[in-house]
């Protein structure tokens, strides 16, 4: 990833535009949350229908936990436990952050950002963002495996070389504050066993994954 990639991302980004990044899973779309033309193009280029919801990536759990203050402490414990790591966690939105995003629930990445997706870290906005193909094709390892279509309809493309190419897998936390509950809702990188060790756990801590 060159230098100054980051602040480049930012830039389009701030000005409504859609670009391409590397996650610790697949390349994605991303755009402003906030941003409703944003949301729209994203949402035509990868020709998906713009009423279905998309994640929220966040840099790191601290930005993500600042960012949503309204998050229980059960709540917490477990994405302390989880991420950052390859999961998309869907968790209560009672105060409707980002709603262009969703509505209800808010799905939040918190990818693991290491080795060629280091200088991501340094984000200090949200993304809203999905897998960078077409809908119903199998998700981009390479920048190279993203259709053409796509990557000329984007203001930027960030290449962090091959990636796992393993969607996240997405973890339903809603009632988790209040009952203990929780489900995978999208089988992907992380085994449920993981999942089911990390939210089982009483003690602070964090996983592998």
């Amino acid at each position: 990833m060159r230098a100054g990639a980051v602040q480049a991302l930012e830039r389009h980004v701030a000005q409504g535009e859609v670009v391409i990044v590397p996650t610790d899973t697949v390349y994605g779309l991303a755009c402003d949350p906030e941003s409703s033309a944003a949301v729209q193009r994203l949402h035509a280029i990868k020709g998906r229908d713009s009423t279905r919801a998309a994640a929220v990536m966040l840099a790191t759990l601290e930005v993500a936990f600042a960012a949503l203050p309204e998050l229980g402490p059960r709540t917490r414990d477990a994405l302390t436990r989880l991420l950052p790591g390859a999961l998309t966690v869907l968790v209560a939105n009672p105060r409707g952050r980002w709603p262009l995003a969703g509505g209800e629930a808010l799905g939040l990445r918190v990818p693991r950002l290491e080795g060629a997706l280091a200088p991501l870290g340094a984000l200090e906005r949200p993304l809203l963002q999905t897998s960078a193909n077409v809908t119903g094709a199998l998700p981009a390892r390479r920048l190279g495996d993203i259709p053409d279509a796509i990557r000329r309809a984007v203001a930027l493309a960030l290449d962090a070389g091959e990636l796992p190419g393993v969607a996240s897998t997405v973890l339903d936390l809603r009632g988790f504050e209040t009952s203990g509950r929780w489900r995978i809702a999208r089988a992907g990188a992380v085994p449920e066993s993981v999942v089911r060790a990390a939210v089982s756990a009483r003690s602070a801590g964090s996983l592998d994954l």
